[in-house]
């Protein structure tokens, strides 16, 4: 059964940092598509930032220059270093993955999440 584990969440001030982790019981990251995601209060999930098997990444543009993803396959561990946080990027921030090794966003499995509050 896959397992995927977050932590690293936290209270930071705006322009602060926190690197995220993402815990997989299996070797998923050398093989699937990984993705965060997040959910606000009152808002919708939404992807901030996804990796294939072969390492390509993508962002949402409220992130990009600010947000880096990474994967260490020997740890079986995904991260989401987050610099110069901002308010609105006060969320819970979830890890997932797809089980393909290409995304499609079709995200089978999902961590409990952890939460990240940034205040001015």
């Amino acid at each position: 059964q896959v397992q995927l584990v977050e932590s690293g969440g936290g209270s930071v001030q705006a322009g602060g940092s926190l690197r995220l982790s993402c815990a997989a019981s299996r070797y998923l990251l050398r093989l699937y598509c990984m993705g965060w995601f997040r959910q606000a209060p009152g808002k919708e999930r939404e992807l901030v930032a996804r990796i294939d098997s072969g390492g390509s990444t993508t962002y949402a543009d409220s992130v990009k220059g600010r947000f880096t993803i990474a994967k260490d396959n020997a740890k079986n561990t995904l991260y989401l270093q987050m610099n110069s946080l901002r308010p609105e990027d006060t969320a819970i921030y979830y890890c997932a993955t797809e089980e393909r090794t290409y995304c499609t966003g079709a995200y089978a499995y999902w961590g409990q999440g952890t939460q990240v509050t940034a205040s001015s």
